[in-house]
């Protein structure tokens, strides 16, 4: 169990469904996401929320942008999970993919939301994007290099199994932990006052310049074919589980300014 406060630690897009079936921040993960975001949400927030989801919690539906993959007639939305930078550049310095990407994800969702036109069914499935996509911001590696696709092609072992770095950072290391959503949305300690706002500050670039640098010290810290266990569990969990802090309680700034 979690017993000190976590640590706080501060191009062109390629195809879509090139690498879209690899890129899941864990089910687990989503979900502590989204079990966060709902402890931290506005009482007019979670009156409008629970009206567009038929009462459904923000964790029971952080998955649904993985869940209909399988149906070709959302293959449009698969680039909305991730972006690409050089790491010499932010975002503002790229050219926008044509085929979408997460940031252009979350500003669609948030437009289709507050859209007086769009119907309560098209809401609902927006709301629970964008509740995905701000999970996904927060897994470094869904704004890692084009040219690897976001560590998908670098092949690494866990535990003497075959894994690769995106993998490693979506699942291997939040299902290694052996915790439940509940589990881990529970063990986080209350946040001060100066915490919440120190996490709920930026906007929406800013937050993916952050992960941008940090997939950048995540990619230092493998070499290809490396077998990996409890020392990179122990090194780097603190992190992992900042990120599904900083992803819980910026979803909920999102969603609270969108309902506001």
């Amino acid at each position: 169990m979690m017993k000190k406060f976590f640590v706080l630690v501060l191009c062109v897009l390629f195809l879509p469904n090139l690498w879209a079936n690899d890129m899941v921040w864990s089910k687990t993960g989503h979900r502590v996401v989204g079990e966060i975001a709902e402890q931290h949400l506005s009482r007019k927030a979670k009156r409008a929320i629970e009206k567009i989801l038929d009462g459904k919690s923000l964790a029971a539906v952080s998955n649904f942008a993985d869940e209909i993959k399988a149906d070709r007639s959302y293959s449009k939305f698969s680039s909305w999970h991730y972006v690409n930078i050089p790491f010499n550049k932010t975002y503002a310095d790229i050219e926008p993919s044509k085929y979408g990407d997460l940031v252009q994800g979350v500003n669609t969702c948030i437009q289709k939301i507050k859209d007086t036109t769009t119907s309560k069914e098209d809401k609902a499935f927006y709301l629970k994007f964008l509740i995905h996509l701000i999970g996904d911001l927060h897994q470094p590696m869904h704004v890692g290099r084009f040219e690897d696709k976001g560590g998908n092609d670098i092949q690494l072992q866990w535990f003497g199994n075959g894994t690769n770095l995106h993998r490693v950072w979506d699942t291997n290391l939040i299902e290694f932990n052996g915790m439940s959503f509940t589990e881990l949305a529970t063990e986080y300690p209350k946040l001060s006052k100066e915490q919440l706002k120190y996490l709920q500050n930026g906007t929406l670039l800013d937050w993916v310049e952050e992960s941008h640098l940090l997939a950048a010290k995540v990619y230092a810290s493998v070499e290809t074919g490396e077998k990996l266990g409890y020392r990179y569990s122990y090194d780097w969990w603190n992190t992992v589980t900042v990120q599904l802090q900083k992803g819980g309680v910026r979803l909920a700034t999102v969603l609270n300014d969108l309902f506001k």
